[in-house]
């Protein structure tokens, strides 16, 4: 195994390392340092918690310390991209250890907090800059900002740039600094945009790769869960229980329900805080300090803290939700697990999320070890077979046991809503569809048909006449058309008009109609 003195860095630079009790490289510092001390363009694909921050942070502050002068006002030499500010922030406070008690200036430039400090610091010039594209952008756009003198050009975590949209950015970025520079990228997966990227910005890159993309780290201990969705809060309390004084994040799809996590973990006992986009810079800077110092034991986050934030001390990592981009998954378990330490993560799935399941271990080439439940591959329905509550009644919703349909996702119709559409053949009654209490129509089709395939049963024949949608209250969003709106089948019956007396329907008046239950309008009075 090399150490840091074998690698080229300067005397001083290893003994800080050493102050920090680190005196062995990581397999990526391990290969990518000497190239990049060397001047050459490094591309370097490993996971995260492998080091990478050192990696590039370490050659740069080497090569910038032999400059002797200070910088020109308004100047930057190096200029590092991150995707977040907590990644940002993370990297900043890596190089200002390294260079601490010198006169090495490192600055940084994020959103989320006033711009005018940040202004005025890089007025006086500063050796490197760590920033968000959108912020940089801003201070470009101010003309506060003088690239001539920028030798060196980093981009962190460059996938998740890429996620984010901010491919535009770094083009505008890119298209103001010399020529003539290094340029190293690190990134934890490798998609196709990648290559692109490596060839507009990078000039015969040395290619570093310690591990395959979308690897997830060998230290990890991974586990999944089958469990419905309701229950998922109830297991989590369960586990956390179990290892009440170490640390944990748990990741969240949601701001809305990570913030809502956090206060149930609360209730029950736990020193819980959270991180997501709700929240302002500052406060998910306290947030993260207090989860540093273990003032709280739990993080509950959102992907905005996939990446970036290196606690050493975290034992386990729940995934609440599983992410819909199978790339933050290897992003989120990566905060455990770090510098060489051992770590668990731990994953709930629903019988909603099997589809990202089954593109996370494609994506990982992993199969993930199943800690309890039965896997959903073959199930159809969402929530297993049980009695319905709601009885034969059409219309009121109940438990979804056999013939009952599925609710439609959150983000698509709301938490509360579940979507049925009935179709009325011609000639009798509208049939039952199979997501309502009673028998399942005749044709013994049990598939869902249409566009709401994955989201609600949808039943048809032939020759549709008329559709409603069903609300979970058991009323109709609307009435079909041609009909009063009357009786519970909306068939009149005697012939009688269906409604209140006196012509005056439920919905908007449709006429008389033979055979329907019109009547006429109320005739104007004559005075």
């Amino acid at each position: 195994m090399a150490h840091f003195d074998e690698l080229g860095l300067p005397k001083r630079l290893v003994d800080r390392l050493a102050e920090k009790g680190l005196t062995e490289p990581t397999p990526i510092q391990n290969r990518a340092i000497p190239h990049a001390l060397n001047g050459q363009d490094v591309m370097g694909l490993a996971q995260t918690g492998t080091g990478k921050t050192l990696a590039f942070g370490l050659p740069l502050i080497a090569k910038l310390s032999d400059y002797g002068t200070k910088p020109a006002p308004k100047t930057l030499r190096a200029l590092v991209l991150a995707p977040t500010r907590e990644l940002a922030n993370q990297i900043a406070a890596s190089l200002k250890e390294m260079v601490e008690g010198t006169p090495f200036k490192v600055g940084i430039v994020v959103g989320g907090v006033a711009i005018n400090p940040q202004i005025k610091r890089v007025e006086r010039g500063t050796d490197v800059i760590i920033a968000t594209p959108g912020r940089l952008i801003d201070l470009m756009e101010r003309n506060a900002l003088d690239f001539e003198d920028t030798d060196f050009l980093v981009l962190d975590e460059a996938d998740q740039m890429l996620d984010l949209g901010f491919i535009h950015a770094l083009r505008r970025i890119a298209d103001v600094l010399p020529f003539e520079r290094q340029t190293m990228l690190f990134s934890a997966t490798m998609p196709k945009q990648m290559n692109e990227i490596a060839q507009t910005y990078l000039k015969n890159p040395i290619r570093i790769q310690v591990s395959p993309p979308g690897k997830a780290a060998d230290k990890i201990d991974q586990s999944i869960h089958f469990i419905a969705k309701a229950e998922k809060t109830n297991l989590l309390k369960e586990l956390l229980a179990d290892h009440m004084g170490e640390a944990s994040i748990v990741f969240s799809r949601t701001k809305h329900g990570a913030e809502r996590l956090k206060k149930s973990l609360e209730a029950s006992g736990f020193t819980a805080t959270s991180v997501h986009g709700n929240k302002s810079q500052g406060q998910r800077e306290r947030a993260i300090k207090e989860f540093r110092e273990g003032h709280a034991m739990v993080l509950v986050a959102t992907d905005v803290a996939a990446r970036g934030l290196d606690i050493p001390h975290v034992r386990h990592v729940y995934n609440y939700d599983l992410p819909n981009v199978p790339d933050n998954y290897v992003h989120r378990i990566g905060r455990t697990a770090r510098a060489g330490m051992d770590g668990k993560a731990v994953a709930f799935c629903a019988p909603d999320e099997i589809d990202q399941l089954k593109d996370i271990q494609k994506t990982m080439k992993f199969t993930i070890p199943v800690a309890s439940g039965r896997p959903w591959m073959g199930l159809e329905e969402q929530g297993g077979k049980g009695k319905s509550k709601g009885g034969p009644r059409r219309g009121k919703p109940g438990g979804r046991g056999r013939g009952q349909g599925r609710s439609a996702p959150d983000s698509d119709f709301g938490p509360d809503l579940d979507v049925t559409v009935f179709d009325k053949p011609s000639g009798g009654k509208p049939r039952r569809g199979k997501g309502q209490g009673g028998k399942p129509n005749r044709s013994g089709d049990s598939k869902p048909q249409g566009r709401f395939s994955d989201d609600a049963r949808v039943e048809s024949s032939d020759k549709p006449k008329s559709k409603r949608v069903w609300k979970s209250d058991g009323k109709p969003s609307g009435k079909p058309k041609g009909h009063s709106g009357g009786g519970r089948d909306d068939k009149p019956r005697g012939g009688k008009p269906q409604g209140k007396p006196g012509g005056k329907f439920r919905g908007k008046p449709s006429g008389k109609r033979s055979g329907q239950g019109g009547s006429e309008p109320p005739r104007r009075r004559s005075r």
